[in-house]
């Protein structure tokens, strides 16, 4: 499946249905009057989101939504049938931006979570609306409530508990897929992950969800490599897991360049709880990597943790302290993890 997280639409709700001109006319009824009905009511453009869905490819390919209007009234004060309500299904994590992209119309944050977005004219008024003791004929009618249209942008920021971030080859990629049952592209070149990617890590009865995004370099708020654009995904991130290369020459000015492109784009990132790991400590002497997380550790004034996606060393460690900064699953009661769990009773 292939991953889009923007796309640019048109929508359009339905206009309501014009009311009718009409009069009862009925054997050895005289003066039958006015009986023209209202018209329906035009349909609704309704975003809502659904879980299973992760990307925006769909909306590559239609652009254009429209709702039907509402149908016209009729003789015997028949009121004319409303138009269907057209449905968005969009992805858990969506937002709904105005064109400009500088306001945020909609969030949707929780699967099943349903918005009218446009609402649907109101149907006309009839003729047998406008009879008054005066004007006991009337041939007017209403033509119905217009429609509302617009572009909207859909930008979807995957929900997840940890997001990964640091430079490229870093080991993300190999992070993810230790811990997860993700199937991340492993290459030893820059960039091999040029789309997000989702793994549901499961240790100690708990489940959390860890996001992995392309590599940052130096310039990346400036569009270098890839740029910053998927940083979007790691917005709503409670933890971020910042992997730093021990084999590198100078790891702690790598880790300096990530935290800084962190700043220049904002939103709070740079401010969101960290966890640092040195990875691929296998490649190196253990007194190498004592010193590199000295370093470090000055450097981030925050603890170090050493650890190798590849090996596994250290990765459990990593784990339980993303797992204590992300805190208890909402809805479930804190449980210290050597406690067994009690036995089932239907009371």
């Amino acid at each position: 499946m292939h991953f889009l997280d923007q796309a640019k639409i048109f929508v359009r709700s339905g206009a309501g249905g014009p009311g009718a001109v009409s009069f009862r006319r009925e054997k050895f009824i005289e003066y039958g009057g006015p009986d023209g009905g209202n018209g329906g009511k035009g349909g609704d453009i309704v975003f809502e989101a659904v879980a299973g869905l992760n990307t925006l490819i769909d909306f590559r390919y239609t652009q254009h939504f429209r709702a039907p209007r509402g149908h016209g009234g009729s003789g015997s004060n028949r009121t004319g049938a409303g138009g269907d309500d057209l449905i968005i299904r969009v992805p858990v994590g969506t937002q709904v931006l105005s064109e400009d992209k500088e306001e945020v119309l909609a969030d949707f944050t929780v699967p099943g979570e349903r918005i009218v977005f446009l609402r649907g004219g109101d149907g006309g008024r009839g003729n047998a609306t406008y009879k008054t003791s005066t004007n006991r004929a009337p041939r007017q009618h209403g033509t119905g409530w217009p429609y509302q249209e617009m572009w909207v942008w859909l930008r979807l920021k995957l929900l997840a508990d940890a997001g990964l971030v640091g430079l490229p080859n870093a080991g993300k990629s190999t992070f993810i897929n230790a811990v997860t049952n993700a199937q991340a592209k492993v290459g030893a070149y820059p960039f091999t992950t040029v789309r997000p990617q989702l793994g549901v890590v499961s240790r100690h009865n708990r489940e959390f969800v860890v996001a992995d995004i392309p590599g940052l370099i130096e310039g990346a708020a400036d569009g270098a490599g890839i740029g910053d654009r998927f940083l979007g995904h790691i917005e709503r991130c409670k933890v971020l897991l910042h992997l730093v290369d021990a084999t590198e020459d100078n790891p702690v000015e790598n880790y300096r360049i990530v935290r800084a492109e962190l700043d220049a784009y904002g939103a709070g990132l740079v401010d969101k709880p960290q966890v640092i790991g040195l990875n691929k400590i296998d490649a190196l002497d253990p007194a190498d990597v004592k010193k590199l997380v000295t370093k470090l550790k000055r450097a981030s004034k925050a603890d170090v943790l050493p650890m190798s996606g590849a090996g596994g060393a250290g990765i459990d460690a990593v784990v339980d302290r993303l797992i204590e900064v992300i805190g208890p699953a909402e809805g479930a009661p804190a449980r210290d993890d050597d406690t067994p769990p009690g036995e089932w009773s239907p009371v």
